[in-house]
């Protein structure tokens, strides 16, 4: 039978997300494992969370008929640093936000995302296309009233108070704010990151250090969700900084990015640092890296190797493969989000109702790692049956890790 995980350790890195602070986080989480359950027949038991600045940590327990896996889950928190963008006023946010949206083109990187991947240029443009919108709105609104009531400064009062009802309703419906706030983050990070966020990181890669010379877990995982992946990368090179053989001795360690914003960072020109740390962390010889992308997924790279779109060495690294959003729900349910961007976007890190090669919970709480159930043809699936019990099968030859690490 193949090797099983029977202890692990896994760092999960979100995405720009304002809405999920750590209580929050861990509802949800809680929520979606109970999916996990009933699609694998299996059960599992979670912790109370413990919340700290740096991290929020709870204890996972899932078993089968004939298997267990213990699973520490440690999320990086950076939920502060969003609220704290969130927290300024709208008229800094549209100004910052527009400068943003200015650095991002005259850099390359849209002339980037037409390039790798059409749907990313839409989802890069529309905050920006839809605030032009309401001010040509405005504009109109303040020269029609204007003109009825031969009054210009009837006119201007108009406008404004157009301008003062879009940013009211459309602009928080439409989830505006959080989009340029995402783009002034990102167009500070890819220069010089955020101080909080490097100093948490340096933080989180001294825990994973200690982690991995210990050798409590059978795998070490690290998940990075949307932007959440490029901030990942930020975060395996400062492990390999302080260790160099990261993964090649004690725990498997692997790198997982989901509907990732890797290319985002990447295909900045000023992301000098960034592409650095990525050649560092492809060429890792420790270290098993997949990424997972889907079509329908407007907010990652579809079809794309983060690497070589960079222009960097290849290390046939990252593994790419190809997941359909639809296959992991039903369909009523996958009808009622497909139009919700967002939502899909976060099928990623949420519960399926289906088996299927790709489920998160079974990445993080399944007795195969994260490395097996990349290769195996169907994931996890291939080696569990209907009842949730272990099939006795002959591991795949290419399920052992001589070719990546030297050792299974």
């Amino acid at each position: 039978m193949t090797s099983l995980i029977s202890k692990r350790l896994v760092f999960h890195i979100g995405g720009y997300d304002p809405y999920m602070p750590p209580e929050g986080s861990y509802r949800r989480f809680a929520r979606e494992l109970k999916r996990f359950e009933k699609t694998w027949s299996a059960k599992a038991t979670v912790s109370s969370p413990a919340i700290a600045a740096d991290e929020v940590t709870w204890d996972i327990t899932t078993t089968g008929p004939n298997w267990r896996v213990e699973t520490r889950y440690c999320l990086v928190r950076w939920d502060d640093i969003i609220g704290s963008f969130a927290r300024r006023p709208w008229w800094v946010r549209i100004v910052l936000g527009q400068l943003a949206g200015i650095d991002f083109v005259t850099s390359g990187a849209l002339w980037g995302y037409l390039r790798t991947n059409w749907r990313y240029a839409l989802f890069f443009i529309y905050p920006f296309a839809i605030f032009d919108a309401f001010a040509v709105i405005a504009w109109f609104a303040g020269v029609f009233f204007a003109a009825l009531s031969g009054a210009l400064w009837i006119g201007i009062a108009a406008g404004l108070l157009m301008c003062t009802a879009l940013m009211r309703w459309p602009w928080r419906w439409l989830g505006l704010a959080t989009l340029f706030d995402d783009w002034i983050f990102s167009s500070g990070y890819v220069r010089s990151g955020h101080p909080v966020l490097e100093q948490r990181l340096q933080v989180i890669a001294r825990e994973i250090d200690a982690a991995a010379r210990s050798s409590h877990a059978d795998e070490i995982l690290l998940v990075g969700h949307s932007l959440g992946a490029a901030i990942a990368v930020d975060l395996l090179d400062r492990v390999l900084t302080l260790n160099p053989t990261l993964g090649e001795n004690g725990p498997r360690t692997t790198f997982l990015s989901v509907g990732s914003s890797i290319l985002k960072i990447g295909l900045h020109r000023g992301a000098k640092r960034f592409r650095a740390s990525l050649q560092r962390v492809a060429v890792a010889p420790g270290i098993f890296w997949a990424e997972y992308q889907a079509l329908t997924d407007v907010m990652n790279f579809y079809k794309t190797d983060p690497v070589s779109e960079m222009g960097l060495a290849a290390t046939g690294r990252p593994v790419v493969r190809i997941v359909r959003i639809r296959s992991m729900l039903d369909p009523a349910s996958y009808r009622r989000i497909r139009r919700n961007f967002y939502r899909v976007h976060s099928q990623f890190v949420s519960g399926n109702e289906r088996r299927t090669a790709y489920d998160y919970f079974m990445f993080i709480c399944g007795p195969f790692s994260a490395e097996q159930q990349v290769k195996l043809p169907n994931g996890a699936a291939s080696e569990i049956d209907e009842g949730g019990a272990l099939i006795d099968v002959a591991p795949d030859k290419d399920s052992t890790r001589e070719s990546e690490g030297g050792r299974r």
